[in-house]
């Protein structure tokens, strides 16, 4: 993650020597073609599990009546699974040489992931953090080994700049300790001055010197890690429905919500992929808000699905709750998802007041589609899809309308 001034000029192109180990040096920022590889793939694929089990666990808590506190240990879950994915996909941006060291201590992060999903449900339903916090630390402490990696490979600013990253997170580490070893009303404190504590490491480490992440390869980083969520959502939806369709016979109550759902998740993901982000990643301090601001872009997105199980369970009589609860819990992270993407993303290509206010205005709709009963969730679905088809058909006119211009302007 960057924040500060740019980097000096980093050598081209991917690392040329084919031994096991080699030099952690700085990419270049104009290497071309630059994708994501299999083990950034893969690293993606197990953080989705530690989503994936917050996610179960929200859904219990909102389906007991205990949203509030369900929703504050979910953000809590959802930080540290980010936050450990943001760092490591800055970092690989900057400094992934594929050597065999490099992938040995990527590995170690996926399982601390794995060591932090296996927390969690204790975490939301006996508020006992050691399990989480333990994961935390095998995956920062492999962070912290990264850096001290690149610290070696680099001189001067460079290098102080990696040494900052490294105590930072060690020192957070410590900081962490809070949440295992003070009382429950001082946790979500601990929490919060942690959080804020860490996306501050970046701010400091950065000061004068700035990693050469990839524009492009960061854009694709974040829009596969969304495109995992998203899948995450659906899966998550598919299953709710069919144990309560094979339990319960209620067909009739499900659909809509199903298509509903659907509707939902296809058009969260037209309205993310239909602008060119990379364009925008030019600026460190443009980079530095997009890339936390997409916290709640992640988070909400998977809440969605968790949404719709809390729905599916309101509509067979398995949750005790309000219908205006359940039907809350998919329209109020649908329309945060929606306003978080326009400022994030959309704004930046949109021409005009209509197309400016197309996803404010969606957002606005379907919070008040909460108050349509059993209806909510297929109304807050085709309110998204007619946002897409707006959207698709206010830039179609826009084009229209700089061709004809163009083809009259030699004439003119």
């Amino acid at each position: 993650m960057t924040s500060s001034s740019a980097p000096a000029p980093a050598p081209s192109g991917a690392p040329q020597s084919s031994g096991p180990l080699r030099r952690l040096t700085a990419r270049g920022r104009d290497e071309a073609h630059r994708v994501s590889s299999p083990l950034e793939l893969f690293f993606d694929l197990c953080f989705v599990v530690a989503i994936a089990q917050a996610g179960v666990q929200l859904v219990h808590a909102v389906a007991e009546g205990q949203a509030g506190g369900g929703i504050l240990n979910y953000a809590m879950q959802f930080f540290a699974v980010w936050w450990a994915w943001m760092n490591f996909t800055w970092f690989a941006s900057a400094y992934d040489n594929d050597d065999a060291l490099y992938r040995v201590v990527t590995l170690v992060q996926i399982a601390g992931v794995l060591v932090l999903a296996a927390g969690i449900s204790r975490a939301f339903q006996h508020h006992d953090y050691l399990v989480v916090w333990l994961g935390y630390v095998i995956m920062r402490l492999a962070m912290a080994t990264q850096w001290l990696r690149a610290a070696r490979s680099a001189e001067d600013a460079e290098r102080a700049m990696a040494l900052r990253y490294a105590c930072g997170v060690l020192l957070c580490l410590v900081g962490w300790l809070g949440l295992v070893l003070l009382p429950g009303p001082a946790r979500p404190w601990v929490f919060l001055v942690m959080a804020v504590a860490e996306m501050c490491v970046p701010l400091f480490a950065e000061k004068g010197y700035g990693t050469s992440w990839h524009p492009h390869h960061i854009a694709e980083r974040y829009g596969l890690f969304t495109i995992i969520v998203l899948g995450e959502t659906i899966s998550a939806a598919t299953v709710a429905v069919k144990s309560a369709v094979d339990e319960h016979d209620a067909l009739g109550e499900l659909l809509p919500i199903a298509a509903g759902g659907l509707l939902i998740v296809f058009s969260a993901w037209w309205i993310y992929f239909v602008v060119p982000i990379h364009g925008h990643l030019r600026s460190n301090k443009q980079a530095f808000l997009w890339g936390y601001g997409h916290y709640l872009i992640f988070a909400s997105a998977a809440a969605i699905g968790a949404g719709l199980e809390v729905a599916v369970e309101h509509a067979v009589g398995k949750a005790p709750l309000s219908t205006l609860s359940a039907q809350a819990a998919v329209t109020l992270p649908t329309a945060l998802y929606l306003l978080t993407v326009w400022a994030l993303h959309s704004r930046h290509f949109k021409v005009g007041i209509a197309q400016q206010l197309v996803l404010p205005v969606t957002a606005l709709l379907v919070i008040c589609c909460t108050f349509l009963g059993g209806w909510a969730v297929l109304a807050a679905g085709l309110v998204t899809s007619a946002a897409v088809a707006t959207g698709v058909t206010l830039t179609a006119r826009m084009v229209h309308r700089e061709r004809a211009a163009n083809a009259t302007a030699p004439a003119g």
